[in-house]
């Protein structure tokens, strides 16, 4: 009962953050100085052509009645034509948010899985070798640009080993073969998702073990990871059911505030590796001044990333039954 209402609760509050950003979405978007009339028109028009296109188009709306029939559209899922492509901006969404949620959603589960696994066995294991090292190389991964390594992988790997493809989601051996199957085709998202989600979770898992491991070193001192010693229960129980359950609720919390930071490093692997994803797609229409596609994929980018901070909100209510009322 109280778990049914914290959920509603928090998706209410998720719905009016998400409308929050929608409205200032709207605010910064009219507020560039910018023509979209003149970005609409080819760059080699003549200035009758283009004249003769603004008066095309129909007089604009008060700015009230603009934010009235924008937030009506984005309900339906409109966000219009894209001034370049001449293409519904909800077609071309439709068709890039599948690859950003999976690449998305693989390095935030592979990134957790390893980190917390790693930070874990170092902090038993405090004071070694395996300690320094592996925080060494924790701070080296974490501090290094995303789009160095990036390039780096793709210089070595693609360039000179010719393991894997350079970009893209999908070889035309593959996909251009009427009678491929479904495996075939899987294996070969697969090959091309393989450097890029390498490096995300090489670059985001050091942050989760360095946390874990700190976290865990705190815990290993409680009275009850001392007394479940002393009662001679062996080391990994001691680690798996003693220390490392109760360590989940500050993980959670972090895994909370570390989905924005993942977020924001997949747009920039997505445009490294040319992933066609939303990220991608945000970063050159914003730089193309293309602001149909930039607001849309802002929206629905938001939008996911609330639904992921809602689950691990869950989540942390699962563990933490305090949290629900």
């Amino acid at each position: 009962m109280f778990m049914t209402k914290f959920v509603a609760r928090r998706s209410v509050e998720i719905v009016i953050t998400l409308f929050i950003i929608a409205t200032l979405t709207f605010a910064l978007f009219r507020l560039m100085p910018s023509d979209p009339v003149g970005l609409m028109v080819h760059p080699l028009w003549t200035p009758e052509m283009k004249q003769k296109q603004r008066e095309l188009c129909p007089p604009q709306f008060c700015c009230f009645r603009q934010y009235t029939i924008f937030m009506k559209n984005m309900l339906r899922g409109e966000f219009g034509t894209s001034f370049y492509l001449q293409t519904d901006v909800y077609d071309l969404i439709k068709e890039r948010l599948p690859p950003t949620i999976l690449l998305f959603s693989s390095s935030t589960i592979l990134s957790f899985s390893l980190g917390m696994y790693i930070g874990r066995i170092i902090a038993w294991r405090r004071g070694g070798k395996l300690e320094y090292g592996s925080t060494v190389v924790g701070m080296i991964l974490y501090s290094v640009p995303t789009f160095w390594v990036g390039l780096m992988a793709i210089w070595i790997f693609s360039y000179r080993l010719d393991l894997f493809p350079i970009g893209g989601i999908k070889s035309v051996a593959v996909w251009g073969v009427p009678d491929a199957g479904v495996l075939a085709k899987a294996l070969d998202i697969g090959h091309h998702l393989f450097l890029p989600l390498t490096v995300e979770v090489l670059l985001f898992f050091p942050g989760i073990m360095l946390m874990m491991k700190n976290v865990m070193l705190e815990t290993l001192e409680e009275d009850y990871v001392i007394t479940a010693r002393a009662k001679g229960l062996p080391e990994k129980v001691v680690r798996d059911h003693h220390a490392a359950r109760n360590v989940m609720l500050p993980m959670v919390t972090v895994f909370t505030l570390s989905l924005v930071f993942s977020f924001s490093g997949s747009i920039i692997v997505e445009n490294v590796f040319n992933w066609p994803g939303l990220g991608a797609m945000f970063l050159g229409a914003t730089i193309g001044y293309d602001y149909p596609i930039a607001q849309g994929a802002f929206i629905i980018m938001s939008a996911v990333l609330l639904i992921a901070i809602l689950i691990s909100e869950i989540l942390y209510a699962y563990l933490d039954p305090r949290v629900r009322y």
